[in-house]
């Protein structure tokens, strides 16, 4: 049985509900990791690498910050507090997993510079970074 969308909610004709609104959100969420990539370049970083996917899982950004690299958890919904909420403590353990995968790869391994940012966007699409995250939690 298909529940009726809900009134914000506009859906893709002849698709059930439930499967465009996961559709809408998976691109939402594209459109919000665009977002923080070009907040990230206009404040001088350089990118790395987006969706970064290793054998422990997928890494949303990855940026160059001098010597140091940025690994970036991005998070959106309509406010900023839902999408911290959205961070569990198994996706920190699985960014940390592929943040250590990614860093086998680089020259310095894990003597590199580095730290753990969580960038959150709201339904207005404005951006809060949370630089050194994973630090306070």
């Amino acid at each position: 049985m298909t529940k009726a969308p809900k009134k914000d909610f506009q859906s893709i004709p002849g698709m059930p509900v439930r499967q465009a609104r996961g559709q809408t959100n998976h691109f939402a969420g594209y459109a919000a990791e665009d977002a923080v990539t070009r907040d990230y370049a206009a404040r001088g970083y350089e990118e790395v690498s987006r969706r970064w996917r290793g054998k422990a899982g997928e890494i949303d950004l990855i940026v160059r910050d001098g010597n140091g690299l940025v690994f970036v958890e991005v998070k959106s919904s309509r406010d900023f507090n839902k999408a911290a909420q959205l961070l569990t403590p198994r996706q920190i353990q699985r960014l940390q997993r592929a943040a250590e995968e990614f860093l086998g790869t680089q020259p310095n391994g894990q003597l590199t510079d580095m730290r753990f940012d969580v960038a959150l966007v709201d339904r207005f699409g404005t951006i809060a970074v949370v630089e050194n995250a994973l630090v306070a939690m």
